[in-house]
């Protein structure tokens, strides 16, 4: 791993990254590597290689992009350690079940002190992205208030996208469902408004998903 990494740092990772050697694995970080080559293994499998027989359940669980206007972070004033605060980003991007993220926000109280607005902040989007990803959404926004859901594919036979339908026509004043063009082409999107915090969104998402119509 050590000489992998190592010849990351001088020659770069090549084509896959762009038309020249980059050298800047450092600078890039291994998680956000990682993160571009599972994007541009998908890219190719969805495209170029769309006639083999690929497993559909993988694509559909791919990782969702969550932009936001709100922070999400360990402040300086938090944690001090530069080292530590990219070892728990490091951590924190590992854990993908609820009962782990439980005992993460707990050792963090344990060692630092009580959560700031932020650090809660950011242990709350990770469940958003989880209901998000249930709800089959493959990118979330959440700015100015509004709650922008982008969907994934097809959701024709999807439970939980039947449930985002009927909750949109019963609430048109909270919520609406569009098609809107993007550079992948026409999208289908739900929009939520009056959202005012990572929590109300991710309340939001968890009723809709236990409601039962």
């Amino acid at each position: 791993f050590n000489i992998a990494m190592k010849d990351l740092e001088i020659r770069g990772a090549g084509e896959l990254l762009g038309g020249d050697q980059s050298g800047f694995i450092n600078e890039m970080g291994f998680e956000t590597y990682n993160k571009i080559l599972d994007e541009a293994i998908e890219e190719l499998k969805s495209n170029e290689f769309q006639d083999l027989d690929f497993d559909q359940q993988k694509f559909y669980n791919k990782q969702l992009n969550f932009d936001t206007d709100f922070e999400l972070l360990f402040p300086d004033d938090y944690i001090n350690s530069n080292s530590e605060r990219l070892n728990l980003y490091s951590e924190l991007n590992k854990i993908t079940k609820q009962d782990e993220l439980e005992l993460f926000n707990k050792n963090l109280i344990d060692r630092f002190g009580e959560l700031p607005l932020q650090v809660i902040d950011l242990l709350k989007s990770i469940e958003l992205k989880w209901l998000g990803i249930r709800l089959g959404f493959d990118k979330i926004i959440l700015k100015r208030n509004t709650l922008i859901c982008y969907f994934i594919g097809n959701n024709d036979n999807n439970e939980n996208f039947l449930k985002l339908i009927k909750f949109a026509n019963l609430n048109h004043k909270l919520s609406n469902i569009s098609e809107k063009q993007t550079k992948e082409g026409n999208r289908m999107v739900i929009k939520f408004f009056n959202i005012h915090s990572i929590n109300s969104a991710q309340k939001l998402l968890e009723k809709i998903i236990k409601t039962q119509y």
